[in-house]
């Protein structure tokens, strides 16, 4: 486990054993940033206080757009002490996806409605309608406008990249070519290396444009 990333413990739902995920973010000093259970507070513990002696896992993400861990872990200080829990819209997992990928999202919540069935629907209910009179159009509205907010800072940060790549590679190649004209096949090997390793580099900044093309679009249709 490393600083920034990821982390998810299963706790209880209503006594029943290994029900829910509690997810929160490693800050590499010992401490998880998450939202607390019972105080539905976003605080700072030590990873004890985080684990309740369970085994933690790291919630991985194989493809997709991921912030570096120093701006995961500055992403979740920046929400430190919000006390604006919400078990459908704003919860434990939603508040950890957000600090690493940038948009606010629960997969436990999306497969829930299949797995109600396991529990006291009477509960549910009154959970569900708590939550729902939580929030608002106006709360809705802000949340968008920030994660739109964050996708359009990392896209600022990434495109100028990107294009700058694409022009390293058309100098390399340029370069290649002089040289071969000058019969200096070891200038033109190096420099088509160079190209290659550019066009690598372009090839996982157009990757994460790509990604952060899709989260606008499922933030706006969501």
């Amino acid at each position: 486990m490393m600083k920034g990333d990821q982390l998810y413990v299963y706790r209880n739902l209503w006594n029943q054993e290994g029900v829910y995920q509690h997810h929160g973010i490693d800050c590499g000093d010992g401490t998880v940033i998450h939202y607390r259970k019972p105080s539905e507070i976003v605080e700072k513990t030590t990873f004890a206080v985080f684990s309740r002696g369970n085994p933690v896992s790291i919630k991985n993400y194989s493809q997709g757009f991921c912030f570096i861990p120093e701006v995961v872990v500055s992403r979740a200080e920046s929400r430190l002490g919000e006390d604006k829990y919400n078990f459908l819209f704003n919860n434990c997992e939603h508040f950890a996806t957000w600090c690493k990928t940038g948009i606010s999202d629960s997969i436990q919540i999306r497969n829930f409605v299949p797995a109600m069935g396991k529990f006291n629907t009477s509960k549910l209910s009154d959970l569900i309608k708590r939550s729902l009179k939580k929030t608002d159009n106006r709360n809705g509205e802000q949340l968008m406008q920030d994660a739109l907010h964050d996708i359009k800072t990392v896209w600022e940060q990434v495109q100028p990249e990107y294009k700058q790549t694409l022009q390293e590679i058309t100098s390399w190649e340029k370069v290649a070519k002089q040289a071969l004209q000058q019969n200096r096949e070891d200038l033109a090997r190096a420099a088509l290396v160079k190209k290659r390793n550019y066009q690598q580099k372009a090839w996982d900044l157009e990757a994460q444009l790509n990604d952060l093309a899709t989260m606008t679009e499922n933030l706006i249709i969501n």
